[in-house]
Order: structure tokens, then sequence, then C-alpha cells
């Protein structure tokens, strides 16, 4: 039997996890080992990434002035 994670009837262009009754932001990938995905049904998972590639472009830009001014 195949758990929410594994179901391909789940999975947007085979990458993309989307799952409307599944309530977690990060659920784990197909295969446990490789770590989490976004669900992209929930609207907190669209968030949190978004939120998480604008502290890294922030950090990035920081840290490149600072390499510059030195």
């Amino acid at each position: 039997m195949l758990t929410d994670q594994q179901d391909p009837s789940h999975y947007k262009l085979g990458i993309f996890y989307f799952n409307k009754n599944d309530k977690r932001i990060f659920p784990p990938k197909r295969n446990p080992a490789l770590g989490w995905t976004i669900n992209f049904a929930n609207p907190y998972s669209i968030m949190a990434f978004v939120g998480i590639l604008v502290v890294v472009f922030v950090l990035t830009r920081l840290l490149n002035q600072y390499a510059a001014s030195q």
C-alpha cells in the first residue's frame, strides 16, 4: 500500500507534491532518506518557501556587499 508521499497522483509533473488532504508544510519525500519536500497545496508551505528564498537572497546580497568593501 502506498503512503500519500509515494502516491504518484499527488505529484504534479512528477516532482511537485500537491496534496490538499496533507496538512504538513514539509512532508517527507518519496524516499524519506532524501529529506523533505514542499506541499504546494498548503498555502503556508508556499509562504515558508518564499521566506527561505528571501532570506537566502538577502544574505547573499549582504555578503557580496561586505566582500566588495574589503
